[in-house]
C-alpha cells in the first residue's frame, strides 16, 4: 500500500468522513466546556468513547499515570489522535473491502 491509499481510506471516504466528524465534534464540544465551564468533570470521555475499542485496549497495555494516578496529557491526547486515525482506516479499509475495490476487480464507470 502507498501512502496515498493509505490516506484515501483514512480520510477519503463517506464512512470515515462521517467517524472523522463525529470524533471532531466530540473534541470541539470537549475543550469549550474545559474553557468555560467551571468544573468540566469527565467531559474528556466524550472523545475517548468514540476511539473506544482500540483506545481501552491502548490504555490498557502501557499503564503510563503521573503521581495521582492519572495518565499525562499529552500521552492522552496523542493515545486518542493516533486510536481515531486507526480507526478511521479500519473503517476507510471494510468500506473499500466491501465495494469489491480491494480485491483486485476493476471498477466499473
Amino acid at each position: 500500500m502507498t501512502a496515498r491509499t493509505l490516506a484515501r481510506l483514512t480520510f477519503a471516504n463517506p464512512a470515515s468522513l462521517i467517524y472523522l466528524g463525529l470524533v471532531g465534534a466530540a473534541v470541539v464540544y470537549a475543550s469549550a466546556v474545559t474553557l468555560f465551564a467551571p468544573d468540566p468533570g469527565f467531559v474528556w470521555v466524550l472523545p475517548a468513547l468514540c476511539a473506544f475499542p482500540l483506545f481501552l485496549f491502548v490504555t490498557l497495555i502501557h499503564g503510563a499515570t503521573l503521581g495521582d494516578g492519572r495518565p499525562a496529557t499529552w500521552l492522552f491526547i496523542t493515545e486518542l489522535v493516533l486510536c481515531v486515525l486507526i480507526q478511521s482506516l479500519v473503517l476507510g479499509t471494510i468500506v473499500e473491502a466491501s465495494r469489491g475495490r480491494l480485491r483486485g476487480r476493476p471498477r466499473e464507470n
